[in-house]
């Protein structure tokens, strides 16, 4: 039987994990809805209104959760920003993105056939992305094509450094200069409060899985009252079915999940300071041993930190096990989800760490570091 027990038995310091690590409730109702399209049993061609289970409750809470108007489910977050993309624009059409965003943001603006600019980082060590950089390519577009944009998109926080970019400001800009602006808070909803309104955002688009506590894959796309009719158009043959989600999205037990989930997910984004003040805490620590330096936005803003560690790849060139000492020595004390055989740098998440655990972990680092 396969088994896999990271969350039982280890610390898990994997940052695409972490935010999706579900309690005993969402386990229970994960086994119940397991089976198939589990929760269309009762659908009348439109999962969105499916009363049983309450989906059409979620989503009118998920669109009050996150400040904005209307929101459907998806499959993922990659999912929600090519439908945005595919609805809005043409091949050829420019479309503008920072250079931290994931590959799949790529992806998407490639499959439509869009023209693609990148907003740069201000480079290392932080590789912030600023306003600024947003404005200075808003008006390389208009000089190249004669007209601003037709979408630009934002990657709230990067899964590289963990960098929160003001997205208000960017939000502003965006309106200033009359385009779409889409916000993917794949590391930021359910971690942290978003409210997508307030940010200026047009489209705003979520990972259960990252951050919402529920088994992947499932996601969110949420949208302002002016672009319903076009990103949700529907079918001119089945007039039931939204064509740019292919009709129905997630049909699994993560939706289900994701119910039990949301009321869970509400208090936890209080607590969202403390998480900060742990990672912040944490970097200090593991700077303080010597060799070892935070790569991002300081003071980290986020719970996903990189880390520079040449002291651990100097330690590795000795070691009887090279690079692969470092995953070993930590899975002895507990602690997994770091890549085998990396130590020159790594990506770690301390969310949903309580203080103890968040110091038996820089204790760990601590212990290797001298016993070697």
């Amino acid at each position: 039987m396969l088994e896999r027990l990271r969350e039982e038995c280890y610390l898990n310091l994997n940052p695409l994990q972490t935010g999706g690590r579900t309690n005993a409730e969402i386990r229970k109702t994960a086994l119940q809805f397991v089976d198939g399209y589990s929760v269309c049993d009762y659908c009348q061609g439109v999962l969105h209104l499916i009363e049983k289970p309450p989906i059409c409750n979620l989503v009118k809470e998920l669109v009050e959760f996150l400040d904005m108007d209307e929101a459907r489910l998806t499959l993922g977050a990659r999912e929600g920003k090519f439908i945005v993309m595919h609805s809005l624009l043409l091949p050829g059409d420019a479309i503008v993105f920072d250079a931290n965003r994931h590959y799949t943001t790529y992806i998407a603006a490639e499959s439509v056939g869009a023209k693609i600019y990148e907003v740069e980082s201000i480079g290392y060590p932080s590789f912030e992305i600023t306003p600024e950089a947003y404005r200075k390519t808003f008006e390389r577009v208009i000089k190249e094509t004669g007209a601003p944009p037709k979408l630009a998109l934002l990657t709230h926080v990067d899964g590289d450094y963990g960098n929160l970019t003001d997205a208000k400001c960017i939000g502003e800009l965006c309106k200033e200069y009359g385009v779409p602006f889409l916000l993917n808070a794949a590391y930021t909803a359910g971690r942290m409060g978003v409210k997508g309104k307030e940010l200026g955002a047009d489209f705003l688009v979520c990972s259960g899985h990252k951050g919402f506590g529920v088994p992947g894959t499932i996601g969110i796309l949420a949208t302002t009252s002016k672009w319903v009719e076009k990103v949700f158009r529907r079918s001119s043959l089945y007039d039931k079915k939204e064509v740019e989600l292919l009709g129905c999205t997630a049909r699994s037990g993560s939706l289900a999940c994701l119910i039990t989930a949301l009321p869970y997910i509400k208090e936890r984004v209080k607590g969202w300071d403390e998480e900060v003040k742990k990672a912040q805490w944490f970097v200090e620590q593991m700077e303080g041993l010597g060799g070892i330096t935070q790569i991002g936005a300081r003071p980290t803003q986020h719970d996903l930190v990189r880390l520079e560690t040449p002291i651990l790849r100097e330690i590795s060139k000795t070691h009887r096990k090279k690079g692969y000492y470092l995953y070993y020595e930590l899975e002895k004390r507990g602690i997994t989800g770091l890549k085998p055989g990396q130590t020159d740098w790594f990506k770690l998440s301390t969310y949903g760490f309580t203080w103890d655990q968040v110091k038996h972990l820089f204790t760990a680092f601590e212990e290797i570091v001298k016993e070697s």
